[in-house]
């Protein structure tokens, strides 16, 4: 079990450059299978679930070269690739996004057990396996897995999202992109990392119509070209380490190229007493006058921090608010609208002294504000809540220990050395 083991108390101060957004870089690496010329890709972030997606390229018999080093891919699936060793890494929810470029290359693909990511709550594949037959895909279940095939190919598809998942969205694109006529999908999420790998789809010549919009349109084409590609900030990495800073006392500077994606995100900061600024690239949070809970103009509702489809506050970056929310003085009741029973770690943030109630499978409310201790504390397999708890460690002085927080390691890379940087005093620790 990897462990993170902080040296709380210490202010955060300097500047960061952030990753590029895993949300957009594994659909991008997908979607590359969709054609047999050469893809260069930079920017590309040294983590976990792209060494598996890399491997998987490889066992299949595609040129990789990767530079770490330097964030530059350059992957070619050229002909001769080997349809028996199209085994879907395991461990992160993006898997299913290899199914449309497998059944476009192979007509065929299996799931071998069911693709997790984080434990954010209820995940369902079914949404997914109702785009692939809307595309005229076949599914038989058998007791270990779920064979799915397109013997005919893609068949332009008119579908209608009950929720805006993002990857079921980007699914729908993979399919919708090479299928035969127009393909048209209502209800599609929007997120920034959505637009961005739609963005990647048409330099390689996909034809795709409102993007950034709930209604998208695909005419299909026969064949995809080889693209080059440079990823952008990752918005969720520039918040949290805004948060970290903000939390600690301290003041930390972030270059931020998206910052037309920041104002719901700064005006949620400002809830809790900390100010966010951009200039000249970078963006910059201080709470001058410490962590406060500011009092809604409604004197009997709770100040509420609400988790939806973008363009809410994201799910994802919900639990850094409620380390926030720990912290500042005063109450807060935090909503995740996306996934139920994603709250459930709460319990481990008592363990620091913090108070709250979980009201139900949605809901948390936190009395922030109390004197908190150093703890060990255990991370579901959830990125940001093992941050959030990383975050609240190192606000407090004295040593505390995250255990099983490898996931980050999902999104993150350079985390603790960053950290470091910054002023922290954190190391990664292997365990049983």
């Amino acid at each position: 079990m990897t462990r993170l083991v902080v040296n709380g108390g210490r202010a955060l101060r300097g500047r960061i450059t952030p990753s590029a957004n895993k949300n957009a870089v594994l659909p991008v690496l997908c979607a590359t299978l969709l054609t047999d010329r050469p893809v260069t890709l930079h920017r590309v972030p040294d983590i976990t679930d792209v060494r598996k997606i890399l491997d998987f390229f490889r066992s299949l018999g595609s040129s990789v070269e990767m530079d770490f080093e330097a964030g530059v891919l350059k992957v070619h699936h050229g002909e001769g690739l080997d349809p028996r060793a199209a085994h879907l890494p395991l461990g992160m929810r993006s898997t299913l996004m290899l199914i449309p470029p497998l059944l476009h290359r192979f007509g065929a693909a299996t799931i071998e057990e069911d693709a997790t990511g984080c434990t954010l709550g209820a995940r369902e594949i079914d949404p997914h396996i109702e785009v692939f037959q809307t595309f005229g895909a076949q599914v038989r279940r058998e007791p270990d897995a779920l064979h799915i095939s397109t013997p005919r190919g893609f068949e332009a598809s008119d579908h209608w999202l009950d929720y805006a998942s993002v990857t079921t969205t980007e699914n729908f694109i993979l399919c919708a992109a090479t299928a035969a006529g127009r393909s048209q999908l209502t209800n599609a999420a929007c997120e920034p990392h959505v637009q961005e790998f739609c963005a990647f789809l048409a330099l390689m010549g996909a034809k795709i119509e409102g993007v950034g919009g709930s209604r998208i349109v695909v005419e299909g084409v026969e064949r995809l070209t080889g693209a080059e590609f440079t990823f952008a900030d990752d918005f969720h990495e520039v918040a949290t380490f805004l948060a970290m800073g903000a939390i600690t006392g301290g003041e930390v500077s972030v270059r931020n190229g998206s910052v037309d994606q920041f104002p719901l995100l700064d005006r949620t900061f400002a809830k809790f007493g900390v100010e966010v600024t951009h200039e000249g690239g970078w963006s910059t949070a201080r709470a001058p006058k410490g962590l406060k809970v500011k009092e809604p103009f409604t004197s009997n509702i709770l100040t509420k921090v609400e988790a939806a489809p973008w363009p809410y506050v994201p799910a994802d970056l919900l639990p850094i608010f409620i380390a926030l929310g720990v912290r500042a003085e005063g109450s807060v009741m935090f909503w995740n609208k996306v996934y139920e029973g994603a709250l459930g770690w709460s319990s481990e943030i008592g363990k620091f002294g913090a108070h709250s109630v979980l009201c139900d499978p949605h809901r948390l409310i936190t009395y922030g504000g109390k004197p908190l201790m150093p703890a060990t504390v255990e991370s579901p397999y959830i990125i940001r809540v093992a941050i959030a708890l990383f975050m609240l460690a190192a606000s407090i002085e004295g040593r505390s220990t995250i255990l099983n927080a490898a996931p980050i390691q999902r999104a993150h890379p350079r985390f603790v050395e960053n950290l470091n940087a910054l002023g922290a005093d954190v190391e990664w620790v292997a365990g049983d």
